[in-house]
């Protein structure tokens, strides 16, 4: 009778560690992680996860390395050596990436999204160093050493002409976010939404059960938060806005924008207001928004239709200075203009 007793209990475990294993519950809770990085941008990632899966310091630590490696900002960092250098082998994960993801946006948008453009952004006051004093001639020499299709790499290094500049800041919110998002799969994270200084990834639902809702800010001339223009559902995708709204000065009475033209060295003038660009990753959707707010509407439109996987939301202003807005086929129908 113990015996058959004690079976029952062995029995009775063990289809409770089965049962178990094959469903397991871990109760998940809102976790919201914030900090700065590159300077002085905003993080913000909420994701649900059991309460011990708190990754500040991981995510704080990552964006440390990130930095280390492509801050022009860092006089040590991997591409401020590569820009005073003009050749390097590799020394962390992330250079090799983007400079893939570099050429593919370069030769998708003809040269619109070119991070050599670096030389003039700085000159122009919207890099690390001052503003210069400009006129054609000096934009005219910078011109000369801008051009993606002059950098050369493989896996192992890569390689550029003495004075190319090499700046990732089109692109590199968008890139960070795709790195924290490969943190987060890897940990087993499933239901996440990361914003990085505007930028964003959503994955799955939020703790409401529904598909992540992010807005998309109308395009103000102003610095500070701006109203919205529409609100948007992101699943499994990422978003990245560019525009001429923000980050821009005034001089002798003109603003000077912070798209500055890799054709022509001066900065963009056109309709276009602003690019929300939904894209697999954000590093193309970051890179692209930058391209489109180069190229103007009606050559963004062609450029976005010929690439799989990405849509977009074009704001712009008409020849009466009215907001209208073109969104793509692929996400019509997920937006919603307020």
């Amino acid at each position: 009778m113990q015996k058959r007793r004690i079976l029952i209990i062995v029995l009775a475990v063990g289809i409770l560690i089965l049962f178990r294993q094959l469903n397991p519950v871990e109760t998940q809770v809102l976790q919201h992680v914030t900090g700065t990085t590159m300077g002085t941008i905003p993080y913000s990632i909420k994701y649900l996860a059991p309460e011990e899966d708190y990754f500040k310091m991981e995510v704080d630590s990552i964006l440390v390395a990130f930095n280390q490696s492509l801050s022009t900002y860092i006089p040590d960092s991997e591409i401020s050596k590569f820009n005073r250098e003009d050749s390097i082998t590799y020394q962390s994960s992330f250079m090799y990436p983007v400079l893939k993801l570099s050429q593919e946006m370069f030769v998708n948008s003809k040269g619109a999204f070119d991070p050599t453009v670096g030389p003039l952004v700085n000159a122009w006051g919207f890099g690390p160093k001052k503003k210069s004093m400009l006129d054609s001639a000096i934009v005219d020499s910078l011109l000369m050493i801008v051009g993606f299709e002059q950098v050369h790499f493989d896996e192992t290094g890569a390689s550029k002409p003495k004075g190319t500049y090499l700046d990732f800041s089109a692109s590199a919110k968008g890139y960070a976010l795709d790195v924290i998002a490969h943190f987060l799969h890897g940990n087993e994270v499933d239901n996440y939404m990361i914003e990085i200084g505007g930028e964003v990834r959503c994955q799955g639902q939020n703790q409401n059960q529904a598909v992540w809702k992010i807005g998309i800010e109308k395009p103000e001339m102003n610095q500070g938060l701006g109203n919205a223009y529409a609100t948007v559902f992101v699943n499994n995708r990422s978003l990245a806005t560019s525009g001429n709204y923000r980050n821009y000065y005034e001089e002798n009475g003109r603003i000077i924008s912070h798209t500055i033209s890799p054709f022509t060295g001066y900065n963009v003038s056109h309709n276009l207001l602003s690019a929300s660009i939904f894209a697999p990753n954000c590093t193309l959707a970051d890179g692209y928004a930058t391209a489109c707010m180069v190229m103007g509407l009606e050559e963004s439109i062609e450029m976005i239709k010929k690439l799989n996987g990405v849509d977009a939301l074009f704001i712009y202003s008409d020849e009466n200075g009215d907001l209208k807005h073109y969104a793509t086929a692929g996400i019509e129908s997920q937006i919603e203009i307020l």
